[in-house]
């Protein structure tokens, strides 16, 4: 399944020595609990963040992560595979730099951020690990590992954890996945609640 991340970090361009054109920004951010923008909201009581590992396997194997504009697999800006999209982490998140290519769309996409037309990065990928984690006003979704698939400037960044076009609740995985989570945790608590009948059973019996 593709997932499609959007969130307001802005992109950038820079220019070289030697002329080249970069461009460059912020794909991700982690978690940061006195940001309540690099949390994602999935619904009423249930909000998604970024682990700090989340991406060490995708760059420890080099994934063949593509630039893109708009997401849109048309529009290639660059790759990692060619040296043309460089990505790396840092204490705020998932930075990537892209060397557009000179072409039309490459030429476009360059004029749309030196204009300010363009703001937005964004990135897309699928979670292959995820944990849920129980909280006083909301649960947590955990995504602890992925596999990267784009990363690039896009023209509407949803706003931080305003929701984003495709994550919901309602995504089939995400439901089943946390269905699965809130029965299992229902169980642990008619679990624990049966063990302190058993006990106090137990000391009436003693005592």
């Amino acid at each position: 399944m593709r997932i499609q991340w959007f969130n307001s970090e802005p992109v950038n361009i820079m220019t070289r020595d030697d002329g080249t054109k970069i461009i460059y920004g912020y794909a991700s951010v982690f978690y940061n609990p006195n940001d309540p923008g690099t949390e994602y909201q999935l619904g009423r009581d249930l909000r998604e963040r970024i682990s700090r590992d989340a991406f060490s396997r995708a760059l420890n194997e080099r994934q063949d992560v593509r630039g893109l504009f708009n997401h849109d697999s048309s529009q290639v800006l660059g790759r990692v595979a060619n040296g043309t999209v460089k990505l790396m982490t840092d204490d705020r998140g998932l930075r990537y730099e892209i060397t557009p290519p000179d072409t039309q769309v490459g030429r476009d996409v360059v004029a749309l951020l030196e204009r300010g037309d363009v703001t937005g990065s964004s990135f897309a990928f699928m979670p292959t690990k995820t944990a849920f984690e129980k909280g006083q006003e909301y649960n947590v979704r955990w995504v602890q590992d992925l596999t990267l698939l784009d990363v690039g400037p896009v023209t509407y960044p949803a706003y931080t954890s305003a929701s984003s076009a495709v994550r919901s609740v309602s995504d089939p995985e995400i439901a089943q996945d946390y269905a699965a989570w809130k029965a299992s945790q229902h169980d642990w608590l008619k679990r624990q609640k049966r063990l302190r009948q058993i006990s106090l059973i137990q000391k009436g019996l003693t005592g």
